[in-house]
């Protein structure tokens, strides 16, 4: 991270200094404000953070609880989710506390013996090394914790408004403030009473129950499993051999298991298979009790024994797969006449099962998404229309995760016999790994993501996929950095310029031609919707990289977009200009064209486009569908 740019800081560098909203952040609730976020679940939590880092967009959260939760039931985090955290600071020490998935090992009844189970195969978490971060296990009430974190530290200086509950709402479009909001307080001297707010937008994160979702006529649509599970998490003494690696065991007549170790090296995570539930069941089997699911544990672990010393939470739930028919308040087929005011996110809007580890990890993915696209449109750098892209990309994501989930958990709840070969079940996880491991993810073509016209130029940067890290080398420090890593959760796009095999120094490298364009040219988005008082780095990070090492490259010719100004001291930034490693080039590593190509990525870390250095025309066009001109714009690069 960079800092000191406004001066030095002798503190937590990460405390980024107040502005905006920030600067006189009312305590308590007010009556009006930008933002209203119902929920404070991943989905919630993420948004919030999101936000946060637009100091001129009022963002309140409001959640029922009266304080934090203690214990979450969600604990798996794939490697896009970790990828994420990098994105707002905190990857490195949620890693550092999380138990790390490497391996599952698969276990079925013994062909000699089915009343005992055996080890049939070890299978690598991730066998192509798709990413540099890890799966991790760790309690949702520490993700949440961090993404407090993080929007209290932002320049808005966020923090949840606790001991509130949605009720209902009301839109009248002629107001400054639209939508009316009831909340009823539940906590302190004032609980039961109705409080009524104003706000421009509101979010549903509050859950599958989602009183949002209600309120604007959306509905679940799915189905509900015949297949009941008991989940604990507990502190056991055991004899088997893989109490600490990630299993999914079949017995021959009792049912499966899905263990999954916690983070702490002690606490465990089992999803027992409670069997099938009747139609007319009616509920009865939430109500099975904690022994029965140890006591059908140590029968489908046979000849190994559990005995469970504490339980930290446990619960029984039937497996439901369902999508909201639409994630806005806007019906299909009135887009063109009617913008979104109210969203619904996470598990407000598609639930599953929890043994394939989704549900926070797309719901993280949510709110990124629809976070950064509200404080673009409330900073006034795009039209309101930009909104409709959130239920147009995620609901399909959503669809995708409902699918696969469904077979995953099929697979979970078959007994051995009816398995095509003892193996599928681990042939199947390692062929789908992508999926979990978040990296499926891909947004189809939109005002936000062009086609792929020109995805030759950089083969390893898929349009409407996450942009997957790479090593390079800083000129001017020498340091070899993780590209990727240097993207922050900040609200900019990432305009990254890959030189062709020009020297670096020559004038018509077109990394250099570009350069001089963007810096230079009316045209150029930089110029055009960066306003006159901000730094020009503010709403575009741009960054390049040469084909040739740092040794090659004179940091101080190139071009000064390259080296923006920066800070109330005009200070120029001279850490955005990179060259390759010898022994792993980024270009060979991610299949750039020798030609050069320029890469767009989104602030939620997605490709936008690929497109060749001298398409100024095209590129300065996707940006006109995305942004709204500026009344006041910066004139021009400044250079030295």
């Amino acid at each position: 991270m960079q800092f000191h740019h406004h001066g030095y800081v002798s503190t937590q560098p990460r405390v980024k200094p107040a502005a905006g909203t920030g600067l006189d952040r009312p305590d308590e609730l007010p009556d009006t404000m930008d933002v209203l976020i119902v929920g404070s679940g991943p989905a919630g939590m993420t948004t919030a953070a999101t936000l946060s880092s637009y100091p001129d967009v009022h963002t309140r959260l409001v959640e029922r609880r009266d304080g934090r939760l203690v214990l979450g039931q969600a604990d798996g985090i794939q490697a896009r989710s970790v990828e994420t955290f990098n994105y707002f600071g905190f990857s490195d020490e949620i890693t550092n506390e999380a138990y790390w998935l490497t391996e599952m090992n698969f276990w079925t009844p013994d062909e000699d013996n089915p009343e005992n189970i055996v080890r049939t195969s070890r299978e690598l978490d991730d066998p192509t090394g798709i990413s540099e971060f890890k799966h991790l296990v760790v309690n949702q009430a520490r993700v949440l914790d961090y993404f407090a974190e993080f929007a209290e530290r932002s320049p808005s200086r966020l923090k949840p408004d606790y001991g509130y509950e949605f009720v209902s709402q009301e839109v009248d479009e002629n107001l400054e403030y639209p939508i009316e909001v009831a909340l009823k307080i539940t906590a302190g001297p004032r609980e039961g009473e109705i409080r009524r707010v104003r706000t421009k937008y509101l979010v549903g994160s509050d859950g599958a129950h989602s009183k949002v979702r209600k309120s604007i006529g959306r509905v679940p649509i799915g189905d509900k499993s015949d297949h009941a599970w008991g989940v604990m998490d507990v502190l056991v003494e055991s004899n088997f051999p893989d109490i600490r690696t990630k299993c999914s065991i079949h017995s021959h007549d009792g049912g499966s298991i899905l263990l999954i170790p916690r983070e702490g090296g002690f606490l465990v995570r089992f999803y027992v298979d409670l069997g099938a539930v009747d139609p007319d069941d009616g509920g009865k089997v939430r109500q099975t009790p904690l022994e029965d699911i140890i006591d059908r544990a140590n029968k489908i672990l046979h000849p190994y024994t559990v005995d469970v010393k504490e339980v930290a939470w446990w619960s029984v739930y039937e497996v439901g797969h369902r999508v909201t028919d639409k994630f806005d308040d806007v019906d299909t087929g009135e887009e063109n006449n009617k913008n979104p005011r109210i969203f619904v996110t996470g598990d407000a809007c598609h639930t599953h099962s929890a043994k394939a580890g989704q549900g926070m990890n797309v719901s993280i993915q949510d709110g990124f998404n629809l976070g950064w696209k509200i404080g673009q449109v409330l900073s006034g750098y795009s039209d309101p229309s930009l909104l409709h892209t959130y239920s147009g990309e995620r609901q399909e994501i959503a669809q995708n995760l409902i699918d696969f989930d469904k077979e995953w958990s099929s697979l979970m709840a078959a007994k051995p016999e009816d398995l095509p070969s003892p193996d599928y079940v681990a042939k199947f996880y390692t062929k789908t790994f992508e999926f979990p491991s978040g990296f499926m993810t891909e947004y189809k073509p939109s005002p936000l993501t062009t086609d792929n016209a020109h995805q030759d130029l950089a083969k390893g940067y898929t349009i409407g996929k996450r942009f997957k890290s790479a090593k390079v080398s800083r000129v001017s420090d020498t340091n070899p950095v993780e590209l990727g890593h240097l993207h922050e959760a900040d609200g900019r796009w990432r305009i990254y310029v890959f030189g062709d095999e020009k020297a670096s120094t020559d004038a018509t490298n077109g990394a250099n031609t570009f350069g001089e364009w963007l810096g230079t040219d009316e045209n150029s988005p930089v110029l055009k919707y960066t306003r006159k008082d901000n730094d020009l780095n503010s709403l575009f990070d741009v960054k390049v990289i040469y084909q040739q090492p740092k040794e090659d490259i004179e940091l101080m010719e190139t071009p000064s977009i390259f080296r923006p100004v920066v800070g109330p001291f005009q200070i120029t930034d001279l850490n955005q200009v990179f060259g390759t490693l010898p022994d792993n080039s980024i270009f060979e590593a991610r299949e750039i064209s020798q030609q050069g190509a320029v890469i767009v990525v989104r602030p939620d870390g997605y490709v936008s486009t690929v497109q060749p250095l001298n398409a100024t025309d095209a590129f300065a066009e996707l940006f006109e569908g995305i942004f709204v001109p500026q009344s006041e714009v910066a004139a021009e690069a400044n250079s030295f």
